[in-house]
């Protein structure tokens, strides 16, 4: 009985490795694989790198400059401001469109807000990015949850 189970484990290992990708040993597969790496097209400054998909979550989100010690500790922007809902859907004053949000980067692929990247601070935190990723001073803050 103890070789059957053997026999069966040394089967399914087998088998396994056969239909497992990039698992093969020996030079051809490995110079097939770097190829493959390097052919596969880069991220568009656009679009989001990698990480696990996500969604935002839904309600009102404000967004401001931070403010100065002499006067008001932010200064609100109602341009930006959206609403989050279903469907990775939001609504802006501008209109409404659809956002794509993997890892800690939020884009926004549809709408009046096309183009536009954030970065995730926190659950309810956003941090506006420049065309050249670099963070900006405007900071959106979801206030509510659209109720």
């Amino acid at each position: 009985m103890k070789t059957r189970y053997v026999f069966l484990l040394l089967v399914s290992a087998a088998a396994t490795a056969a239909f497992l990708p990039g698992r093969g040993h020996g030079m051809e597969q490995a110079q097939d694989s770097s190829n493959r790496t390097a052919s596969r097209p880069e991220a568009s400054a656009g679009m989001p790198a990698g990480g696990m998909l996500g969604i935002l979550r839904h309600g009102d989100w404000d967004c401001a400059l931070p403010g100065d010690a002499g006067g008001d500790a932010f200064v609100p922007v109602p341009a930006e401001a959206f609403r989050t809902g279903t469907a990775s859907s939001y609504e802006s004053p501008a209109g409404g469109g659809i956002y794509l949000m993997r890892g800690t980067e939020v884009v926004f692929t549809r709408g009046p807000k096309k183009d536009e990247r954030y970065k995730v601070l926190g659950e309810n935190t956003l941090q506006k990015l420049a065309r050249d990723g670099a963070a900006t001073r405007l900071i959106c803050t979801r206030v509510s949850n659209g109720n």
